[in-house]
């Protein structure tokens, strides 16, 4: 089993193992590639500008993180056109669908970014040029392989032809039309055969016979070879459904975890309410959670902490809730032994109860978080965790508010592996647990837009000169609000939010939506609407960052789903018009 995963640049540490892996898997494959081929790879990775093209590299690694094969994707954005440089399984990996699960990422990344075509060279199969038959078989095989595709290389011109006297690796170039059957013109092809010449052969290549190669592209529009290895292309067209749609991931066994005391709001009715609406958008791709068990839990929270939830809650009867009756905050190194006086340990208010399922449904809800977070790096932009119990008032050592485990927090530190993160939470509650995980941490930049505590729980946290410690000191950022507010206000503040959201330059954006900002909603106090959702929503996703939506609060289950709905239909629009 493999993922495949983008990486972007060399600055995280787990990519730069990877790009290590990747180098070694070259030396092996590519034996005859030059010294300067290797120190350019990962120079390319964070230098566009030198190069004048975004290189992508994608790999398909294990669970261990060991790479089973690479490919990298060269996007000339102002061409509009994206280019596969290379592509190759590990030494001894031949088989096993690795290069054909890389190829097909490749073609929906190269979709995302709204190319028109994608292109690459591939060694002839002319057997006048090719006298060796075993490197003859190999060439034909991967032409085969291409052809699958619809993807032919493009006749009547001279590419194909040495760069030195006596030069024997000779290549086609390929064009693959992304599944559309556009025709490609030949001003285009212009462009892109002297953008790969002068781009990646600029020093190898004369100018002279850079020009003589362009010009031999005569035909308008340009001809394909026939095929020769398929009786037809059985996989002309890509499937829209990561470039297309929005992952979403529902905690399916959330409805365990109900509690039916009297005020108590988080309810299972919640998520069926959104679902029903969402259905309407169109927008949404679902893909099962990742059952992670808790390995993810201890990355963000006190292991014992998450030991007595698990113990307690596995000990209580069904149909029994247990509440905090004494807070035994004085002697934090003697705590009690008994499970219900020991809840105050770690709960920090007096309405969140311990009961049977609460620790099952709220690790489900993480479990969805890591999967949301994962689709990114399987073609997705925008992943939406649909969870409850929600989770971000939940502490390194404390429970609260509703929330027991931080599932939003648990997706921000698995991303933090790949690259800095920005969590930004707009539930009308202060994210108290976010806060606090990531209180002494400057790889991960939180930004809060909530209810002043003078009014607003949980009252202890969520101030202005709150912005973090040590080496976390700027990286987090409160706003707090009048107990009143218009739409407009809140978008002035939205707007400061993403503004600095932008200078921190994430890789990542992890959202954590609260609902519970809607008029009429029993916890909050503010006035927005559907409209207003939207508008937020489109703001939001104009940051064009990959991101991970995890819910929140939100309790008016009247209006519940259709504020999710537009605050969607906003998102989905707003990052549509983010040029990437």
């Amino acid at each position: 089993m493999f993922r495949i995963r983008k990486i972007h640049d060399n600055v995280a540490q787990a990519d730069q193992d990877a790009i290590q892996q990747v180098l070694d898997i070259l030396r092996v494959q590519f034996p005859k590639a030059r010294k300067e081929d290797f120190k350019r790879l990962p120079q390319q990775l964070h230098d566009p500008l030198t190069y004048r093209y975004r290189s992508i590299l994608f790999v398909a690694e294990d669970g261990n993180g060991a790479i089973k094969g690479f490919a990298m994707l060269l996007h000339f954005s102002d061409l509009g056109a994206c280019y596969l440089e290379l592509i190759s399984a590990a030494p001894g990996r031949t088989s096993g669908g690795i290069g054909g699960a890389l190829y097909e990422r490749l073609r929906e990344e190269a979709q995302q970014l709204k190319a028109f075509g994608l292109f690459f060279e591939c060694s002839v199969d002319d057997p006048n040029v090719v006298l060796d038959a075993k490197t003859l078989d190999q060439n034909k095989a991967r032409l085969k392989f291409y052809e699958r595709y619809g993807v032919r290389p493009i006749v009547n011109n001279v590419y194909a032809s040495p760069v030195n006297p006596g030069d024997q690796d000779l290549y086609y170039l390929l064009y693959d039309a992304l599944g559309t059957g556009s025709p490609l013109r030949r001003e285009k092809l212009h462009k892109v055969v002297r953008a790969v010449l002068e781009r990646k052969y600029g020093e190898l290549i004369p100018r002279t016979q850079i020009e003589e190669v362009v010009n031999s592209f005569m035909d308008d529009p340009a001809l394909l070879r026939p095929l020769q290895y398929q009786r037809k292309a059985v996989a002309a067209t890509i499937s829209a459904s990561a470039a297309g749609s929005i992952a979403l991931v529902v905690n399916e066994g959330h409805s365990i975890h109900h509690v039916k005391a009297r005020g108590y709001v988080e309810a299972p009715v919640r998520l069926p309410n959104i679902l029903m609406e969402l259905h309407k958008s169109g927008l949404f791709t679902r893909i099962n959670p990742r059952h992670l068990g808790k390995k993810y839990l201890s990355s963000v929270h006190d292991p014992n902490y998450v030991d007595y939830l698990r113990r307690a809650c596995h000990q209580l009867p069904e149909g029994k809730s247990i509440y905090p009756i004494i807070f035994p905050i004085r002697n934090l190194l003697r705590p009690p032994k008994d499970i219900e006086l020991m809840v105050g340990y770690y709960c920090m208010d007096t309405f969140t109860p311990l009961n049977k399922n609460a620790y099952l449904a709220a690790l489900g809800a993480v479990d969805c978080a890591v999967t949301a977070a994962e689709t990114l790096h399987h073609g997705y932009r925008i992943s939406y965790a649909l969870v409850r119990p929600p989770g971000h008032h939940a502490e390194r050592r404390a429970f609260g508010g509703f929330c027991y485990f931080n599932s939003a927090a648990v997706a921000a530190h698995y991303l933090s592996r790949f690259g800095t993160v920005a969590v930004l939470d707009v539930d009308f509650h202060h994210g108290n647990g976010t806060q606090n995980i990531f209180y002494e941490r400057a790889d991960v930049l939180t930004v809060s837009i909530h209810g002043a505590p003078h009014f607003a729980y949980p009252h202890f946290s969520g101030f202005t000169d709150e912005i973090g410690i040590g080496p976390g000191q700027g990286f987090n950022i409160n706003y707090p609000l009048p107990e009143k507010i218009t739409p407009e206000q809140y978008r002035k503040t939205l707007a400061k939010a993403l503004r600095v959201i932008k200078r921190f330059a994430p890789r990542y954006l992890v959202l954590c939506l609260g609902l519970d900002t809607a008029k009429a909603d029993p916890t909050g106090t503010w006035t927005l609407g559907g409209e207003d959702f939207f508008e937020n929503g489109a703001m939001i996703g104009k940051i064009g960052l990959p991101t991970v939506i995890v819910q929140e609060g939100g309790y008016r289950t009247s209006t519940l789903g259709a504020n999710a709905r537009r605050f969607f239909e906003g998102f989905w629009q707003g990052s549509s018009t983010h040029k990437r």
